[in-house]
């Protein structure tokens, strides 16, 4: 396609220039990447019969069994020379099973039935792909597909496991609607226990959720839930994309926890990991079929310097259908209600952040810095999941400051529905340990929390995993939408450190101890009560969705902070010795102004 042809207009570009005209300079950078972007749609109707099919390649890729028991089996291996399956219902034979070489890169088997028509592979029995490479190489993989895997305790390698049972979970409840005011609670299964172990999907289940609903949050972003074979990398060194970490039971019990959730009126989101994938070939993407590129660019572009992981090929078809069809895998089968996308940054710029300070000038956003690949891959994602599923949320991690990124696809947009305010919580620790009480500037306080571009939404919190997991353990104060760590509702009192060599395999610091919080003696429920109380009077004002605040006072030597949201006034005496009674504040509409609490 010539680049005439996707050199297209954006629909409601007008809109978008209106209210930033600072883009008007690259308004044809713009109409670009709106144009790529239409392309690919095109190219995904005119070779896949559009992008609901393609989005759906789960259900032909990996393992699937046929109405009558059959088993095919399909993977996308372009590099190597030789598939064959082995594994349990084989006598783990490395050649009885071989797949057939199709168009593009794609290989197939078909194995029928056993003679009493049950199916050759049993569920709950392993597998592995073995690749034969052009070097002579003999390779055992795990399928990208996999849906679900598991290590045994003395090994660190993790196996491919069929997971077709027989009686599969149904979902009983609907999906909530979604709310207007975002109250997340940001939670790690694993760690939601008192106990030093990984805690279970059921244990969340049973006694993590009730209190969820008590303290009147609305949503729950899930971590780690992806597949991780390294449990310290908190989720995010991911191995298997389609698998839910079975450290913490079953995906029929990860089913059956966003089912309750759901019941409950709260939202589930998924923290998705598609910035980057881990190194580990026995048991990840990496060189899956032998070579250094398959999902990913080779040579430097497909390595993350920092995070020693491997960068996807966001132009890559294949590439392509393994993420999309990710995103719709994680929506279908276990009906999370939206995304929260790791690393955002990470995918948007060649320099993926690494040593580059974003002044907030517009040209940083624009030309040859920006991966264009990956950019055009999240319009597409945005654009895939609001046309197929209306009310779901996507959030973007981004700390670079990129305009249009929470604007919609049609005005040139990225799509997203919210904006991660990171600065926020850098802030707050900032402010814990480098000033003292009586030195704590109101005026930069204010500035830090309201330093958001016009028009878009954001997710801000005071702390989340980021901060406990560098020992940066305090106390939560309420910022715009939401969002809290596991514990820390309650002032948890340790830091988060999960089991690794260095610390011998400790559970310790890997678990929440909500025991303290139901002891009376202790103060932690005071804390508890505040912060549900808080959400609580937040569902019936609404002000985490109201137009934003209008801040009356800021005084630096009362150590005040004074401003007006949803008609309730906010009063903050930050001051380290005085109280002040009688304390004179402006007010909008006039009226009596209970305290709501």
């Amino acid at each position: 396609m010539a680049e005439s042809e996707y050199n297209v207009s954006v629909p409601h570009l007008n809109s978008l220039l209106q209210m930033d005209p600072y883009l008007k300079p690259f308004e044809n950078d713009l109409q670009r990447r709106y144009g790529l972007f239409k392309k690919q749609l095109t190219l995904l109707e005119e070779a896949e019969g559009g992008f609901d099919q393609f989005t759906r390649s789960y259900k032909s890729y990996g393992v699937q069994r046929m109405p009558d028991n059959n088993l095919v089996f399909k993977e996308w291996a372009p590099a190597a020379e030789a598939l064959f399956l082995t594994g349990d219902f084989n006598g783990w034979d490395n050649f009885s099973h071989p797949y057939t070489k199709k168009e593009f890169g794609k290989w197939e088997l078909h194995i029928p039935p056993k003679e009493d028509k049950t199916p050759a592979v049993a569920h709950n029995s392993k597998l592995k792909v073995v690749v034969h490479t052009s070097a002579g190489e003999r390779l055992f993989r795990i399928s990208p597909w996999a849906k679900y895997v598991t290590r045994h305790e003395k090994s660190v390698i993790y196996d491919w496991v069929h997971w077709d049972p027989p009686q599969p979970y149904i979902h009983k409840h609907p999906r909530p609607q979604k709310p207007r005011s975002l109250r997340i609670y940001e939670s790690h299964v694993g760690i939601a226990s008192p106990e030093g172990k990984v805690a279970s999907y059921s244990n969340f289940t049973h006694n993590v959720l009730p209190r969820i609903k008590d303290l009147g949050y609305n949503c729950i972003q899930l971590m780690a839930i992806m597949e991780h074979a390294y449990y310290a990398s908190f989720g995010y060194q991911v191995t298997s994309f389609f698998a839910a970490s079975s450290r913490c039971g079953t995906p029929e019990e990860l089913k059956e926890l966003i089912d309750v959730a759901h019941s409950l009126g709260i939202i589930v989101l998924l923290d998705v990991v598609h910035s980057h994938a881990s190194k580990n070939t026995e048991d990840g993407l990496n060189r899956f079929d032998g070579s250094d590129s398959c999902f990913f660019h080779s040579g430097p572009r497909g390595e993350h310097s920092l995070w020693d992981s491997r960068l996807f090929n966001y132009s890559g078809w294949e590439v392509l259908r393994f993420l999309l069809s990710n995103l719709r895998w994680w929506m279908e089968e276990y009906r999370f209600d939206g995304f929260r996308f790791d690393g955002v940054s990470s995918m948007l710029y060649h320099h993926h952040g690494i040593g580059s300070g974003f002044s907030g000038d517009y040209a940083e956003y624009f030309g040859l810095q920006v991966d264009e690949d990956s950019l055009v891959y999240l319009m597409l994602a945005n654009h895939i999941l609001h046309t197929l599923y209306e009310d779901c949320i996507t959030i973007a991690e981004d700390v670079s400051g990129m305009p249009t990124l929470c604007c919609p696809v049609q005005e040139g947009g990225l799509g997203f529905d919210y904006r991660l305010a990171m600065a926020i919580p850098d802030k707050w620790i900032q402010i814990l340990k480098e000033f003292k009480d009586e030195d704590w500037n109101m005026g930069n306080i204010v500035f830090t929390m309201t330093n958001r571009r016009y028009g878009e939404k954001c997710i801000a919190y005071a702390e989340s995993h980021d901060q406990v997991l560098l020992w940066d353990t305090v106390q939560i104060v309420k910022t715009s939408l939401l969002c809290l760590i596991a514990g820390n509702e309650f002032g948890h009192p340790e830091w988060l450190d999960f089991p690794r060599v260095g610390n011998n395999e400790s559970y310790h610091y890997a678990r929440r101890q909500f025991n303290l919080v139901d002891t009376d003696h202790l103060r932690y429920w005071q804390l508890y009560a505040f912060d549900r109380d808080m959400n609580r009077t937040e569902d019936k004002y609404g002000w985490l969705a109201a137009s934003p605040a209008y801040i009356s006072v800021k005084h630096e030597g009362d150590k005040v902070i004074v401003f007006e949201r949803a008609n309730v006034i906010f009063i903050f005496n930050f001051h380290p010795t005085n109280s002040y009674s009688n304390y004179r504040v402006a007010a909008g509409p006039p009226g009596k102004y209970p305290s709501p609490l």
